[in-house]
């Protein structure tokens, strides 16, 4: 029976597991944290967001990643085969009103306890408070535990130790050095679906820090994204900004800033609101104005004020566009270990065909560590999960 290591007890590690057991190897999971799955608890505590239910094409074409293996495993254990699985754990699905999919109870830990349980009776072995740092010298995969260091004979390791970001949960990063010192091409991480700062005035700030901007439009890199975000001490967060976070990263790679462009009323033409805006007495100060003919105050209008620098224009087609597009300046990603998720990690170029480490033959990479990026919105679990699936058929 082949031995099979499974390093990283999240999603991805844990698909591989079960599919290594459906192939029948003896499997056992190691993990650094006390517990399994940390931060796929924490993704469900505010509602767990598991896949998306958008047609099959689209929802392919939101993963960066050089060439298709991403995307083949995507299509053979996608949405609907996600959706099966859950059911087989006694966890039914529905349909949010934006096509997000979730369990029924929205919670991630019944999904966990049901899969951990499964995986037990199936054979596999769960070992917590086991650090990986590398392998001996005749090839024993070396852990670092509470009663001294463990060594693992296996015929095969997969690796699913996550990304950079929220070391708190177990995902630090830290294996990037070990992959690095035996030859493996490491592309830098940054963070992925990650607030972002903006030079706000203090003014803006004592007013506004914790509010959150409800039903606007966001635009960057030709894409639009409509959602909310909120202001914070740093910068901005949240909802509609994470989508964006690829192209505002390439942007700030680029040129050291990054503009974008937030539709305040994206229900509203703009010829309209410039005739709304041509209807108030000119005479009228400029909140007024955007109270009155925009509707526009509290955080928004703010927003105005603060890119305008008090002076918005007078000219009703002028304040109609600003409004439309008004820019906002961005002058960094937010630090990376508060960050969603993680760009960057192995390269493709070091995986074969298998996701198999050309410089370490036998060793596998799955899930966040290796260098793709997603939005949120299911994205980031489906593909963790399918490579967890897919890997285990070469194993």
């Amino acid at each position: 029976m082949k031995r099979v290591a499974i390093i990283g007890a999240g999603p991805a590690g844990l698909m591989a597991a079960e599919a290594a057991l459906e192939r029948g190897a003896r499997v056992a999971i190691y993990d650094a944290m006390p517990s399994p799955a940390r931060k796929f608890l924490m993704a469900g505590k505010s509602g767990l967001n598991i896949t998306h239910s958008e047609d099959e094409g689209v929802f392919r074409s939101r993963y960066t990643a050089p060439d298709g293996r991403l995307a083949a495993m995507v299509e053979a254990f996608g949405p609907a085969e996600i959706a099966a699985w859950m059911k087989g754990l006694g966890i039914e699905t529905y349909v949010g009103s934006s096509g997000r999919v979730f369990p029924v109870g929205m919670k991630a830990s019944p999904l966990l306890r049901a899969w951990l349980a499964r995986l037990g009776e199936g054979g596999a072995t769960l070992h917590t408070r086991h650090r990986w740092t590398g392998w001996g010298e005749r090839g024993a995969l070396v852990f670092d535990t509470p009663e001294g260091e463990t060594r693992v004979e296996a015929d095969a390791t997969i690796l699913a130790l996550g990304g950079a970001s929220w070391p708190r949960l177990g995902s630090d990063g830290a294996w990037a050095d070990i992959l690095a010192a035996r030859g493996v091409e490491i592309e830098p991480f940054a963070p992925s679906n990650c607030g972002f700062t903006v030079d706000w005035s203090a003014r803006m700030l004592a007013a506004q820090e914790g509010a959150p901007v409800k039903g606007v439009a966001l635009s960057a890199g030709g894409r639009t994204q409509r959602g909310d975000f909120v202001i914070t001490q740093a910068g901005i967060e949240s909802g509609a900004v994470y989508p964006l976070s690829a192209a505002l990263r390439q942007e700030l790679a680029g040129r050291g800033a990054a503009t974008l462009l937030v539709d305040l009323l994206p229900d509203t033409e703009e010829g309209t609101l410039a005739a709304r805006l041509g209807g108030v007495n000119p005479k009228e100060s400029a909140s007024n104005r955007l109270r009155k003919a925009a509707k526009l105050d509290g955080v928004k209008a703010a927003l105005v004020n603060e890119v305008t620098r008090g002076a918005p224009p007078r000219e009703p087609g002028a304040l109609a566009r600003l409004i439309k597009a008004l820019p906002l300046t961005l002058t960094g990603t937010a630090p990376i270990d508060t960050a969603i998720s993680t760009a960057g990690g192995v390269a493709w170029e070091a995986l074969d065909e298998r996701l198999m480490l050309k410089a370490i033959p036998g060793t596998y990479c799955v899930g966040e560590m290796v260098a793709w990026d997603a939005p949120t919105g299911g994205y980031l679990l489906t593909a963790c999960l399918a490579m967890g699936r897919g890997v285990a058929r070469f194993v």
